[in-house]
């Protein structure tokens, strides 16, 4: 087994890799496949934004640091050379975390939020992508037997709430999230209390920008993953982040102290399984 984390400034994305878990659909022999035949013809294939070339790059044995911006645009760049990357590294039964911050929706400040669900702003629980001039959707999916073992993994002594739910994916980082504190507002208080309602009445306990598109590349690569954030603040008490900075720094390490148990589980399963 091998397990590796891929950084990036602000939120971490990590690949661990593990068993194999029968209610995911993939391939017999672990590997990931691409939906691309295209890939398997090419005599060099260039992963521009890792800076690894299959030619010049042993990837079977290599993995790096990589760093991606907010949002859909820079995550699904990143998503979609990763998904390469373990392609070509051969890897067996990945599973894909992406850990990170988020807002949380009546919830208390620091609680962390793992994700069973994706929904953009209008509560549509699929990712919309323009295809040669066409719209494709793409179901945005979990595996939800992996969010049940991560909130297993939840400490009686951990000073923070550990909770399992729908989480919004916004394009947007101001209006789109129903914020006040921008340079535009087109929209009243009650009108963003309105939008919360709608929000939580759905399931949903956080807002950020990239859940939707990553549980649908995941799941159409066939891929098990898993997200798993930090809610800076209670969007019902306003938009601003009211906590102290070295609080920030502690509660922006409670998902990594969660999947880092869930990867120290994989190795201990493997460690007894080869004894």
């Amino acid at each position: 087994m091998s397990v590796d984390v891929l950084q990036s400034r602000g939120d971490e994305m990590s690949v661990t890799v593990c068993g194999q878990d029968e209610n995911v659909e993939r391939c017999q022999d672990g590997l990931v496949k691409l939906k691309n035949a295209e890939v398997e013809q090419m005599s060099k294939d260039i992963l521009y934004h890792l800076g690894f070339d299959t030619n010049s790059d042993d990837l079977e044995k290599l993995f790096g640091d990589v760093k991606h911006g907010i949002g859909v645009p820079s995550l699904s760049i990143l998503l979609v050379e990763i998904i390469k990357l373990l392609y070509h590294a051969k890897a067996k039964n990945p599973v894909i975390f992406r850990i990170g911050s988020s807002g949380g929706i009546d919830v208390e400040p620091g609680t962390v939020v793992i994700t069973n669900g994706a929904v953009d702003e209008l509560m549509r629980p699929f990712f919309e992508i323009p295809i040669c001039g066409k719209l494709v959707r793409r179901p945005s999916e979990f595996d939800q037997n992996l969010a049940i073992e991560l909130k297993a993994l939840a400490l009686p002594e951990d000073n923070f709430q550990t909770k399992v739910g729908k989480t919004m994916c916004a394009t947007d980082f101001y209006e789109g999230q129903g914020r006040r504190d921008g340079a535009f507002c087109c929209f009243t208080e009650a009108e963003r209390i309105g939008y919360l309602d709608k929000l939580k009445n759905h399931g949903v306990l956080n807002i950020e920008m990239e859940c939707v598109c990553f549980g649908a590349l995941t799941h159409f690569a066939g891929i098990k993953s898993g997200i798993v954030c930090v809610a800076l603040l209670n969007r019902y008490n306003g938009d601003q982040i009211s906590v102290p900075k070295d609080v920030l720094q502690e509660f922006e390490k409670r998902p990594q102290a969660l999947v880092l148990r869930y990867i120290r589980k994989c190795l201990q399963e493997k460690n007894q399984n080869s004894s």
